[in-house]
């Protein structure tokens, strides 16, 4: 959702698993492999994904299982916005967005989650993980990050929102394929419970609703249920327990239709 509201392209994001970079000797690569060496016409992992798309969002997944080698590597891109490849090619980093997760403090996090939103202290709280985190990182690593963003526990309003974004990538997919949907009430209720909990958050959505509700409709697209030009309730049945999706007539949805009644195309003439 953030790539799509930066650069208007879901796609728009460049992810690297730090736990794949453990190794001293995994340095090389993100900038390259050296000249000689199996790799060197690929380029690195993260130079060659910048050099490609300038415009894009570089998620750092779990930084702090890096090598501090490779923590040295991106102070370069944190300060000075770029890095030169294997190659010899600078590579801007000015149009990116970074953005690295960590799961240090978490016992932390998950301890103060206990005591409720309403008894959470924030401040308090991101006090004590700036100083867990100071025990991973240098300083300087620290100093040259703009801003250190722990995540509060989600009200139940926000997590609608969530499944609602998430919603809409999927109308965009059907509306491509001229097809409108539309999402109950108890639908959203439905997935704001099931794809969210205090302790992983909401990261399980997307794949509850790609299993779930991609999955039904593209169920019913193959059946023939659903055909191009249609308007589809997707819906949460409480008493069944399941996702229904309901195919509404056009006649239904386009006020500008009339159907004919007791056989009759006209009045009196």
């Amino acid at each position: 959702a953030l790539a799509w509201i930066l650069f208007g392209d879901e796609d728009a994001i460049v992810r690297i698993d730090m736990s794949e970079y453990m190794e001293r000797h995994t340095v090389s690569r993100l900038v390259g492999a050296p000249p000689g060496y199996v790799g060197y016409e690929e380029g690195g992992q993260l130079t060659e994904a910048v050099r490609r798309r300038p415009y894009c969002i570089v998620l750092l997944d779990e930084i702090e299982k890096a090598h501090p080698e490779v923590h040295s590597i991106l102070l370069q891109v944190l300060d000075d916005g770029r890095l030169t490849d294997s190659k010899g090619r600078t590579v801007d980093f000015t149009n990116t967005v970074i953005i690295a997760t960590s799961n240090i403090g978490a016992e932390i996090i998950r301890d103060n989650l206990r005591l409720g939103p309403d008894a959470l202290d924030y401040q308090a709280l991101k006090a004590r993980l700036l100083e867990e985190l100071s025990r991973y990182f240098r300083p300087e690593f620290i100093n040259r990050i703009d801003e250190i963003i722990v995540f509060q526990a989600l009200t139940r309003d926000q997590i609608h929102e969530i499944v609602k974004l998430q919603l809409e990538r999927v109308e965009r997919r059907l509306k491509a394929q001229n097809i409108t949907p539309k999402w109950t009430e108890a639908l959203i209720d439905y997935l704001a419970d099931r794809g969210y909990s205090p302790q992983f958050g909401a990261r399980e959505l997307r794949r509850i609703i790609q299993q779930e509700v991609e999955g039904l409709l593209a169920r019913k697209l193959l059946a023939g249920e659903i055909a191009e030009g249609s308007v589809v309730e997707v819906d949460y049945d409480r008493a069944r327990r399941e996702l229904v999706a309901r195919p509404l007539t056009p006649a239904a949805s386009d006020p500008g239709v009339e159907s004919p009644r007791d056989g009759s195309e006209g009045g009196d003439r």
